[in-house]
């Protein structure tokens, strides 16, 4: 009873903010994403009736038991009160805003429920993987991925709108921290309502979900880059005017943003977007790699740059 996958993190062209249900971690809103080739999070469970007690290594206290809680839900459906070993390990920083618990969950839940013989579908899966981190859900699909808000449990889960290998773009993302944030995302959006800005979020988000969409049918990065902006700079917006408020950018951050700025103006369509972290993903098509990476290296030097294609869901390996 032993399994190990392998899960990719994902970057939010249309972020989530905010729970209607912190328990079953619903959403207030739906979001598209796309998952990432070089953030991945690779882990190893084993069932065995000689254990004594979970183990989960590597991780503190604090998180490994909300590993442990998760394997309780899924020993739960497996009718199984078997103990684990879990070994986990990320290809890149953790807990800096670069959806790390998203890519970990969902390796842990594709594990684990291979472990436990459990022949769940990739709904179900990607259900599952919502109740360890909301974001984990969109990490089971394969390449570019809606997750539907739903209202309840069983129809709030994640699904796959292209597979990774549709549309070439790259995301390169500009590593300003690797230190763990101050405030993590589940305690981020408990005060979400507090911020003036809130409501008048929800109500444009729909419309830039089918903006996205629109973007994503005539792979138009310019269409994409805009809205996913708009949205990025929104959520930031909230996350600032909460009470108390939230300040995820650093410095180099906005010193990125003018530079993205500054080269567009120029004539290269590249755009940034930003998760609950101070880290920057730059979004662009495979042919401006290159291009973007040479801008990234003049003006930043120092900063250690995960260069991204469209991935594969959550899978056993």
């Amino acid at each position: 009873m032993k399994a190990t996958a392998v899960a990719p993190a994902n970057i939010a062209f249309i972020k989530y903010w905010g729970k209607v249900d912190d328990a079953l971690r619903l959403p207030l809103n739906s979001s598209i994403s796309m998952n990432l080739s070089g953030c991945t999070t690779t882990t190893t469970v084993e069932f065995s009736p000689s254990y004594q007690e979970d183990s989960v290594l590597g991780l503190q206290k604090e998180e490994a038991d909300r590993v442990i809680g998760h394997l309780d839900r899924l020993r739960a459906k497996a009718q199984t009160t078997r103990l684990a070993k879990v070994v986990t390990k990320n290809s890149f920083p953790k807990g800096a805003g670069v959806a790390s618990s998203a890519s970990g969950f969902a390796a842990l839940t594709v594990a684990a429920s291979a472990a436990l013989g459990l022949s769940l579908s990739e709904k179900e899966l990607s259900i599952f993987a919502r109740l360890g981190s909301g974001s984990a859900c969109r990490s089971v699909p394969d390449g570019f991925v809606e997750w539907v808000k739903g209202n309840d449990s069983q129809n709030s889960y994640a699904r796959s709108l292209y597979h990774e290998d549709y549309w070439d773009l790259r995301d390169i993302i500009l590593v300003t921290s690797a230190g763990q944030k101050k405030t993590g995302s589940t305690e981020g959006m408990d005060k979400v309502r507090t911020s003036s800005f809130f409501g008048k979020r929800l109500r444009d988000i729909p419309d830039r979900i089918k903006e996205v969409k629109r973007a994503l049918v005539k792979k138009d990065i310019e269409r994409l880059g805009v809205v996913m902006e708009e949205d990025c700079i929104n959520m930031h917006a909230v996350a600032m005017t909460q009470k108390p408020p939230i300040f995820y950018w650093n410095g180099l951050t906005m010193e990125i943003i003018r530079s993205v700025y500054e080269w567009r103006a120029e004539g290269l369509p590249v755009y940034f977007t930003i998760d609950a972290g101070p880290n920057v993903h730059l979004i662009c098509e495979a042919k401006d790699e290159q291009a973007v990476v040479a801008k990234v290296r003049q003006a930043f030097s120092e900063l250690t740059l995960i260069i991204n294609r469209p991935e594969r869901g959550a899978r056993i390996v």
